[in-house]
């Protein structure tokens, strides 16, 4: 059988489909047990939560192999050996160092960049290339359609005083393309799968939109003939394979038109709504975007991605799980017994999305292991404790086994302000992108890999 090409796509009316990593793309050499794990692609990922953690419901209580998990990861635990836990790392220039409140604003910008950031509310922001976007602007963003993915489940103005001066492109961003270029993000579900899957012609695109709308359609019937030449040529692992990719699309698309069904009832009965086809649950919200997410990895239309589950400094009551009082505020909690209670409710929601994320990825086999096999998943914010503000000891989670050589099932604990930036560097040194400096690093952070 003809090795097939990576890039083989399905085209028909408003539709253009990439398809997942099959045995067939692969030479028959690649295949064999000696296989390395490095023939099928690295993914990265950095999902971003808001407002600081519980720490004391969150941090593991001994150093090395994972025991039993803290309340908040509780959510992780079938996954435990899928995941480190990392403490230590620091990022310094979020603190004010002179420039005085602002830490919400900072934490965000600072993340992915390890940057100070200036502060202004107006036109001349400032702060660094981060590290998503120093992948997506070498030949690992190159190589796929989308040299990134940016997401989210809140929409972010670019201007504005949002924090103590600071300009609201700070808090709504992580992801920057230069030092004064935030990367706006896509927090529609419905336009995110058509950003995926349209053919890029207005024409054909708004046609198959308007039939899919009115269930007509779906994206699927528009490749029906191709996919069908195209599944004769397949073995019977790569046609299963390309079955499950299929369901999987389809199920996005009826999640979608059904919850924008939803919103759209609860905006004629007067209820109030995120926006127009933005889920009222978070939680709903969030797994879309990550479902969509992750159809980009397994198609290789992208290997790097950002996705903020909030905007820093978010206000959002969990009326979902119980919480009624705005998440920024509960987050001063002043060692309150209710808030942090609240707190850790909010986090380990949170927590259930990204094994929700994960447990996706670990279900989708590739040619050389899962999906989150070969990933690398990053979860966690720049604040630690959202009273004091701090933004050393940060909450991060890193799961995924890296394309082999990431072990999971530990507790990692390095030195107190261990640059969070070094963590970049060794994972962008992974992807094949050699950075000598990255913010205010120092190194690679030895023992991640």
């Amino acid at each position: 059988m003809s090795t097939l090409d990576r890039r083989t796509l399905l085209k028909g009316i408003g539709t253009v489909m990439a398809l997942p990593a099959l045995e067939a793309m692969l030479p028959s050499t690649a295949l064999a047990s000696s296989a390395p794990a490095q023939s099928t692609a690295v993914r990265m990922a950095f999902l971003f939560v808001p407002n600081g953690i519980n720490m004391a419901k969150w941090t593991p209580g001994s150093v090395g192999a994972l025991g039993e998990l803290p309340e908040t990861l509780r959510p992780l635990a079938p996954l435990k050996s899928k995941f480190n836990v990392i403490t230590g790392l620091a990022q310094m220039n979020a603190f004010a160092n002179g420039d005085g409140p602002g830490d919400h604003a900072r934490s965000a910008a600072t993340w992915l960049t390890g940057v100070q950031a200036r502060k202004t509310a107006g036109s001349d922001i400032r702060a660094g290339i981060s590290a998503d976007q120093v992948a997506a602007l070498s030949k690992i963003g190159r190589s796929t359609k989308f040299p990134s993915l940016e997401i989210g489940c809140e929409r972010g103005a670019m201007a504005g005083d949002c924090d103590s001066g600071y300009s609201c492109a700070y808090s709504s961003s992580i992801a920057w393309r230069t030092e004064s270029t935030p990367v706006a993000k896509e927090v529609t579900p419905r336009a995110l799968f058509e950003r995926l899957f349209g053919s890029g012609n207005p024409g054909e695109d708004a046609q198959s939109l308007e039939m899919r709308r009115q269930g007509r359609a779906s994206v699927l019937d528009f490749i029906m003939e191709e996919a069908a030449a195209l599944q004769g040529r397949l073995g019977g692992k790569d046609r299963q394979k390309l079955d499950e990719y299929f369901t999987s699309v389809r199920e996005i698309e009826q999640r979608l038109t059904a919850q924008e069904k939803r919103t759209a009832d609860s905006a004629l009965a007067g209820v109030t709504i995120p926006a127009p086809g933005i889920p009222m649950d978070r939680g709903a919200h969030i797994r879309l975007m990550g479902d969509m997410m992750i159809l980009a990895f397994q198609a290789d239309l992208t290997r790097v991605a950002t996705f903020m589950f909030a905007n820093e400094g978010s206000n959002r009551p969990y009326r979902e799980i119980g919480v009624t009082d705005g998440h920024h505020d509960i987050s001063h909690h002043g060692k309150d017994g209710s808030k942090l209670q609240h707190k850790q409710q909010i986090d380990a929601y949170h927590v259930e999305q990204l094994a929700y994320i994960l447990k996706r990825m670990s279900e989708i086999q590739e040619p050389t292991g899962s999906l989150l096999d070969n990933s690398m998943i990053v979860f966690g914010g720049g604040i630690s404790d959202g009273d004091r503000h701090n933004h050393d000891d940060l909450p991060i989670l890193f799961a995924g086994g890296a394309g082999g050589r990431m072990k999971g099932g530990r507790h990692m604990v390095y030195e107190p302000h261990t640059p969070m930036t070094n963590m970049f560097i060794s994972m962008l040194d992974y992807m094949g992108v050699q950075v000598d400096k990255l913010g205010d690093s120092t190194g690679k952070l030895q023992g991640l890999f």
